[in-house]
């Protein structure tokens, strides 16, 4: 810092990129896109409520593309112009870091975050002392204390909810502490933070959203909170649970059951007991909100999340086909195809993953301000005219800049003691430029299917070494601590990238994060995503890497179903 704080170059760009962002904080409302075309929501708050949002390596509070998906969307809607506060929790260790042993077996390694070193700011009442809410568990004599810290996206403010509070008794200290963290209670209490506690929030800092949005069934308590402050406003529960309905938006992102919460009634009851009668009900009457066929007598959030929604909506048009099936019980007066549940399909934000060498080439052919005008279809005309040369040196800067971070990163980690020498050959040093490079990263969930591509392996050999076209694959990505398969599958895949009969065509890079993922969105040659169907709800790195140029190769499942046209890329039926 003391070295670029004395660069004159340096303090110029910074000097041109804080304009820049100033500018845009105290440009005219009524220039944005919103204020342009949607003038009747550019005063109205929505607010939106996430288990995670991936924003930067910076702010570890993600896991995978759910997190990844909300930070883009909160990220466009500060370019827009759309008024959004979103609210998650303030994970201290993070998701997991990962490291491999030179077996191949994943070490879970938990992150430090230092708020107060991290772009998080605690929010203060006028008066000076911190924001402070409280949250009921099993006991309503003794609630939890929450604080609130916020981080600036742009226009849009997040609001991050801590559980690390004094005065909290020291086994609560770490119910925010890890993402995707502890058992089943643990689940239910960071749930419970999010979503009552998320509401509670708002109040407080003085937002009042006219909607809300819910992404996934992880924030489904803060349909209750709104239902408890209705009631105890003196309406009855049926008109109260219409005007959260009126206002309030579900995004289910998964047909995987493991992604939809379920809590056993033994826990709702410790948990809610005191809660129901607030809200006028009785405790049938209560689980009836939750309840669903396929999960029994548990509270399942998704169910709770589509009744007391209004509009509700899958992430791709298969997505929307298979939520309708999977949820139609909820609606059995009327035919599959016409439960209420429409589809939205996922989107990436532009500037955020495209690469510097394409940019620089739209920027020359598309015009200025095209940014601010990716949603017309004209704009784009331009690329045709892109000369396929300058198109191909603009994806070659690209890949080797891919080639060169996974060299200095095996160099940094060899020199740091971290790998063996086997460990050092997987990391990706000696991948070629020349060479087709396939890449694969994602979750390693099972439905991911990871290992399909060694399926016959002597095949794909013959493939990887071939004399004069041979071809190389990079893996990345991190299996769910929990997940015992998954974690095996990843194993698998590194004991190949070691195996010589592959001649080192394999790497597997460890510990993906944002950072990685721009390399390789932006550098591989084609994208390969081969999930079980109909699992694939809509699988947006696809995208990233689309956007970038490189050709997608794909099951036709989530967005590629939809987004496939016969010209640039493959599907896999």
């Amino acid at each position: 810092l003391d070295e670029a704080a004395a660069d004159a170059g340096y303090l110029r760009r910074y000097q041109v990129a804080v304009e820049r962002f100033d500018g845009m904080l105290a440009a005219d409302p009524t220039m944005t896109w919103v204020g342009r075309n949607a003038p009747d929501l550019a005063d109205r708050t929505l607010a939106y409520f996430s288990a995670e949002f991936g924003l930067h390596r910076a702010l570890p509070i993600y896991s995978g593309g759910l997190g990844v998906l909300a930070g883009d969307h909160i990220k466009e809607a500060s370019d827009i112009g759309l008024p959004l506060v979103a609210v998650s929790l303030l994970y201290r260790q993070g998701y997991l870091r990962q490291r491999l042993n030179s077996d191949g077996w994943q070490q879970d390694v938990s992150a430090d975050l230092a708020p107060g070193a991290e772009p998080t700011t605690q929010v203060l009442r006028p008066d000076g002392p911190p924001v402070i809410v409280e949250v009921a568990f099993d006991d309503p004599a003794h609630p939890l204390r929450i604080a609130v810290w916020r981080v600036f996206v742009g226009r849009v403010t997040l609001y991050l909810l801590d559980s690390d509070v004094e005065g909290n008794p020291e086994w609560t200290r770490t119910i925010s502490s890890r993402l995707y963290g502890g058992d089943l209670e643990h689940r239910l209490r960071q749930e419970l933070v999010l979503g009552i506690g998320g509401v509670r929030a708002l109040r407080a800092v003085g937002v009042e959203p006219a909607y809300w949005h819910a992404n996934e069934g992880h924030a489904a308590f803060h349909l209750l909170e709104r239902l408890r402050e209705h009631v105890a406003a003196g309406l009855p529960f049926d008109e109260a649970a219409e005007r959260v309905r009126a206002t309030t938006v579900f995004t289910s992102h998964t047909p995987v059951p493991a992604g939809h919460d379920v809590f056993p009634p033994s826990m709702v009851d410790r948990y809610f007991s005191h809660f129901w009668p607030e809200l006028g009900l009785e405790r049938d009457e209560f689980f009836a909100l939750g309840r669903h066929i396929a999960t029994g007598d548990g509270l399942n959030l998704t169910a709770l999340s589509l009744r007391l929604a209004g509009q509700r909506n899958g992430v791709s048009e298969r997505h929307g086909e298979i939520t309708r099936g999977m949820w139609h019980d909820l609606w059995p007066e009327v035919a599959a195809d016409r439960v209420p549940i429409t589809s939205v399909t996922n989107g990436v934000h532009l500037p955020t993953w495209v690469s510097p060498q394409m940019a620089r080439l739209l920027d020359d052919h598309l015009g200025g301000g095209w940014r601010e005008r990716t949603s017309e279809s004209a704009v784009w005309d331009g690329v045709r005219a892109i000369d396929d040369g300058a198109f191909w040196a603009a994806h070659r800067a690209a890949k080797r800049e891919l080639l060169a971070y996974l060299r200095e990163r095996s160099r940094r980690r060899w020199i740091g003691g971290d790998f063996d020498p086997s460990q050092v050959m997987t990391a990706g040093p000696y991948l070629e430029e020349d060479v087709l490079t396939i890449g694969f990263a994602r979750r390693f969930a099972t439905y991911k299917r990871a290992t399909l591509i060694f399926h016959d392996a002597d095949r794909l050999a013959a493939i990887l070494n071939h004399a004069e076209r041979p071809v190389q694959i990079v893996f990345a990505g991190k299996a769910h601590p929990a997940d015992e398969t998954g974690k095996h599958h990843l194993q698998q895949v590194y004991r190949r990238a070691i195996d010589p009969m592959f001649g080192g065509r394999i790497a597997f890079v460890d510990d993906y994060d944002l950072h990685v993922a721009h390399f390789l969105v932006q550098g591989c040659d084609v994208w390969l995503n081969n999930p079980r169907k109909p699992l694939e709800a809509s699988g947006t790195s696809g995208m990233k890497a689309s956007l970038n140029g490189v050709s997608h190769l794909s099951i036709g499942d989530g967005w590629w179903a939809e987004g496939f046209t016969g010209d640039h890329g493959w599907l896999v039926d």
